[in-house]
């Protein structure tokens, strides 16, 4: 398969392809000209990346992620550590969010949004509250 086909079956655009390929993600043969050649493999590996990147994961989980995945040998507690703290990463996000959401909520109620200069959104960001 060429670049074009991958892209197509995995919803990956080209580039991240070879962004993948490029940080050692993914290897790709090639032929005699150069050109990419996509296994069956490549295609399972970046199905597998394009889903964990849509879950949040960053590249380097995705890499240990990739490396558990292929290691026959692994433990489930591994895999399971990597997610829980991924997913203690989104909470802390999450909350802070939810911190960023009220802080703004209350800057636009106070403010008047009038044809007056007095904007306290202005004041909070300029720190002269």
């Amino acid at each position: 398969m060429n670049i074009g086909d991958v892209a197509n079956r995995t919803g990956l655009p080209a580039k991240t392809i070879r962004y993948y390929e490029d940080i050692g993600l993914i290897t790709p043969q090639r032929d005699l000209n150069g050109y990419r050649r996509f296994r069956e493999q490549d295609l399972h590996k970046l199905t597998f990346l394009g889903r964990a990147r849509a879950l949040g994961f960053t590249i380097e989980d995705c890499r240990t992620l990739l490396a558990l995945y292929e290691d026959q040998s692994r433990a489930s507690a591994d895999v399971k550590q990597v997610a829980r703290d991924h997913l203690a990463r989104i909470e802390t996000k999450i909350t802070d969010l939810i911190a960023m959401r009220d802080t703004l909520t209350e800057l636009v109620d106070a403010c008047a949004g009038d044809n007056r200069p007095d904007c306290p959104i202005l004041r909070d960001l300029g720190g002269t509250d």
